[in-house]
């Protein structure tokens, strides 16, 4: 479905993406990355609005930039906010079909039917100046969708709403992509989880880890897990752990706080709970978050070249 082959963007001598290559097929995608990763940059030229300074750049098997049948056959969701706010979301979308070459017929039936599968049936003749947030998203969605693209592109589509229009939008755009391919690049990790996608990561312009959602858990978990320890007999505590050969790293911040590295957590939690029921007392203990969102942490700690 789509093809990254040393694909690097310039913006004269800012570096927006560095020589990512990827090969993603049909199905569900998410890109990660926090803002300034490189993302939309990635989206531009996976879109066709923008062109690979180095590299290529490949969608249903040919370059999307200026190519008018591949670009037919995808939909955009941009970040960027709706500007026509004097426009009701039913003018807005008609608009948007009668761009995609639907006649003055067809494109009000498709713009009608995406807005009322996303929940604006109601609401479709209000101005998008009148709207909240999620219902100018609902609408970005719409036009998105209306043509029937078979790849979905959605740049943060989650951002700034509200829970209850994210879980609904959340829950919609999973079922989209049983039906089509699905690209959504986002910083809100659980929400990208939750759409059962594989996932990329993305920093500093650079594709750093790719795969499952387990796959990536199973590439941090080979690096030493923190858990830290609050006690006053933190010495005593040092001993045992280096004792039970469960120690990868050691740190003591301050008088009653240990933090230990390991890639034995289970038997770390052993050597505790054994010590702490012969009488070391441990107030308060804090394993390093396995989340997807800790996961992701992680990954950005590692890049950053904070751990070795």
């Amino acid at each position: 479905m789509l093809s990254l082959q040393n694909v690097t963007k310039l913006y004269g001598t800012v570096i927006g993406v560095n020589d990512v290559s990827a090969e993603l097929g049909q199905g569900a995608h998410g890109l990660l990355g926090p803002n300034g990763a490189g993302k939309t940059t990635l989206l531009g030229l996976i879109t066709g609005q923008l062109r690979p300074t180095i590299g290529s750049v490949n969608v249903f098997g040919e370059a999307p930039f200026g190519n008018r049948r591949i670009l037919s056959r995808i939909g955009y969701c941009p970040a960027a906010d709706l500007t026509e706010r004097n426009a009701t979301p039913r003018e807005w979308v008609t608009y948007l079909m009668r761009l995609s070459g639907f006649d003055a017929a067809e494109a009000p039936r498709r713009a009608a039917r995406a807005l009322d599968e996303v929940g604006l049936g109601e609401a479709c003749t209000r101005p998008l100046s009148t709207l909240s947030k999620g219902m100018r998203q609902r609408a970005k969605l719409a036009g998105a969708f209306a043509h029937d693209p078979d790849l979905l592109v959605l740049d943060e589509p989650f951002d700034g709403l509200d829970p209850v229009a994210r879980h609904d939008l959340v829950h919609l755009v999973r079922m989209w992509s049983q039906t089509r391919s699905l690209i959504v690049a986002s910083h809100l990790l659980h929400e990208v989880e939750a759409l059962r996608a594989d996932l990329a990561v993305i920093l500093g312009g650079r594709l750093v880890a790719n795969g499952s959602a387990s796959e990536i858990r199973e590439l941090v978990d080979a690096l030493p897990t923190e858990v830290k320890f609050k006690t006053s007999s933190v010495d005593k505590l040092a001993q045992l752990a280096c004792a039970a050969g469960v120690v990868e790293t050691l740190y003591i911040p301050n008088e009653d706080t240990l933090i230990i590295g390991t890639r034995q957590a289970g038997r770390l939690a052993d050597m505790v709970a054994k010590a702490v029921h012969d009488g070391l007392v441990v107030r308060e203990v804090i394993a390093e978050d396995r989340t997807l969102e800790g996961i992701f942490s992680r990954l950005m700690k590692l890049h950053r070249g904070v751990e070795q």
